[in-house]
């Protein structure tokens, strides 16, 4: 007979869902506060928040409401820049440490970033390759629902040139290899690369003229 106190898998993500809302409203609720009353009650929603992504996460509760409280002024979404790096007709992925999974180089871009530059940047430090971004693949609502990350983000995806280097690990990849499309490891990194990010640019390596694509 079925449990009925369990939840579906699809019934956690939409509790997840709302809670990242919750704390999004909250943030930018309190950024807005006239007065402390309204900032305690905008506080209060954010540990709400905290308290149901702890339930349905492994992420600790205290630890979630640090992050919530270093958030400040208007809630919006991240930004997760990633390089789409060929040799020939392999592409370039990196190992995850944290997850063993493979995906493209790069990582969120931090404030005062020039995107194409966060790109560039990252693949340095996670592979060992110099890069220079020739154009742009793609701009994608990284909802990160499998799993759902606590803020919402999203993804820029560039085409790179590889300038000089070596693959070479890192602090936070293990591995950095080149891959062809019929080689791609089967275990990509959550949703810092997906089956689709890999398509699209494999399109654009077939054909240069392939348009950017967006959601």
């Amino acid at each position: 007979m079925p449990d009925n106190n369990k939840l579906k898998i699809s019934d956690a993500t939409r509790i997840l869902e709302w809670a990242r809302e919750i704390q999004a409203l909250a943030q930018t609720g309190r950024h807005y506060a006239r007065d402390q009353y309204q900032r305690d009650r905008c506080s209060r929603l954010m540990e709400i928040a905290a308290e149901m992504l702890a339930d349905h996460t492994n992420i600790d509760g205290t630890s979630l409401i640090e992050a919530f409280d270093s958030q400040i002024g208007y809630a919006t979404p991240k930004i997760d820049v990633r390089a789409a790096v060929f040799q020939r007709d392999r592409l370039l992925l990196v190992r995850e440490r944290n997850d063993g999974g493979w995906t493209m180089p790069g990582g969120w871009a931090d404030v005062g970033d020039i995107p194409s530059r966060a790109a560039e940047r990252e693949t340095l430090e996670e592979s060992g390759f110099h890069v220079k971004t020739r154009r742009l693949i793609g701009v994608y609502d990284a909802n990160r629902t499998h799993p759902l990350e606590v803020f919402h983000a999203f993804k820029i995806i560039f085409l790179c040139d590889i300038l000089d280097g070596e693959a070479r690990p890192s602090d936070e990849t293990s591995e950095a290899a080149f891959f062809s499309l019929d080689k791609i490891p089967g275990n990509l990194s959550g949703e810092r690369t997906t089956p689709r990010h890999i398509r699209d640019v494999f399109a654009v390596l077939k054909n240069p003229e392939t348009p950017a694509v967006f959601d």
